[in-house]
């Protein structure tokens, strides 16, 4: 590893995923971080060692200023801002770095997993693409969900198969011990007659559906009609979680489905089932084991693969959380890859395989 070229990377984000994307990037052989951009005011100025509780300074202190990083002129950004209800933000930081042919790797606009979605408006595509053009720059968006478990995984498990009637991909977690957004987004801990922002079906569609019809032109048809279901489960007792109690009567398990339909059946799935607890909603799919992603292919041969995140190094963090960490990680193990594409977006379709340069040390 001695003679590995280091890519000189710059992160955005210090939350949850940046934070934890940052303690594994500070010591990696395969990278070097130059530079750090920051939301919060609070953390302008203050050593990234300290921002995201590295237990020792870095060096290398945090910036809300794009300008200034972009002048560090990095070999890539890896950017873990806010979801798409923030895309203002993130198409300005983001473009900023293209327009001055920096790659993009980010977690954050989870429609552009597969940028030729017909919902996505053209508002949150044209500024990446013109960016692109003018700095000969790549942008790469990737995640969970959508991401590599909703279509790397899938899509390498299709191409094993002779013929595939129906392919579900699953995400099946316990809430319990997440700290993360669930409540407006979900419905989690909300009462039942409480409307959600992603059971509004388009809300739902194009926020986390990219992967299928990217899976569709990945199998060479095109689907008739994208369609949702959504579930409730309602506790019928209190339940302690992370963020505090959610009460008797209020929302603790939600279900929903994103259904790619061809020829009058649906041919492709994603699923979410997500609980306060394993014994809610006990009638709902669960996995083999608690807290997976989980891919059910139906054809010839019919195939299920089940994969669980866990961190084993005694912080007891949550297997979602390590989900996250995988998430980040997608992202930043991308870059020689993105790095060596010719400009433009960049979805999983395009990537060779990336195997993580650097990780066994």
């Amino acid at each position: 590893m001695s003679a590995l070229v280091k890519k000189r990377i710059v992160l955005w984000g210090t939350g949850v995923v940046g934070s934890m994307v940052a303690a594994e990037l500070v010591d990696h052989p395969a990278f070097e971080l130059v530079g750090v951009g920051v939301s919060n005011p609070a953390k302008v100025g203050r050593d990234v060692g300290e921002v995201c509780g590295l237990g020792r300074t870095i060096g290398v202190r945090c910036t809300d200023s794009v300008e200034e990083l972009v002048a560090l002129r990095p070999d890539a950004l890896v950017h873990y801002g806010p979801t798409a209800q923030h895309a203002d933000e993130n198409i300005r930081v983001m473009s900023s770095f293209l327009r001055a042919g920096i790659d993009v790797c980010s977690t954050a606009m989870t429609p552009w997993v597969w940028p030729a979605m017909t919902q996505t408006p053209r508002s949150w595509l044209d500024p990446i693409e013109e960016a692109c053009r003018e700095g000969g720059a790549s942008c790469f968006s990737t995640g969970i969900d959508p991401g590599f478990a909703n279509d790397l995984f899938p899509l390498t498990l299709m191409g094993l198969c002779g013929r595939v009637d129906s392919v579900r991909a699953s995400e099946l977690l316990d809430y319990t011990d997440y700290e993360g957004d669930y409540e407006d987004e979900m419905g989690i801990g909300r009462p039942p007659e409480f409307t959600p922002l992603l059971e509004i079906p388009e809300l739902l569609v194009m926020a986390w559906g990219a992967t299928v019809p990217m899976m569709a032109a990945a199998a060479g048809i095109e689907l008739d009609d994208i369609t949702t279901t959504w579930e409730k489960w309602v506790t019928p007792t209190d339940r302690k979680t992370a963020k505090g109690v959610i009460e008797a009567g209020n929302v603790a398990a939600i279900r929903f489905t994103i259904n790619g339909v061809f020829q009058g059946r649906e041919v492709i799935t994603l699923e979410h089932v997500n609980r306060i607890g394993l014994d809610a909603a006990p009638e709902w799919p669960a996995g083999s084991q608690d807290d997976v992603y989980r891919v059910d292919i139906l054809g010839s041969p019919s195939i299920t693969q089940e994969t669980s995140f866990r961190f084993t190094d005694g912080s007891g963090r949550a297997p979602a959380v390590a989900g996250c960490l995988a998430t980040g990680m997608r992202a930043l193990n991308a870059v020689p890859a993105v790095n060596d594409l010719p400009p433009g977006w960049v979805t999983a379709l395009d990537l060779p395989l990336v195997p993580g340069v650097g990780t066994i040390r």
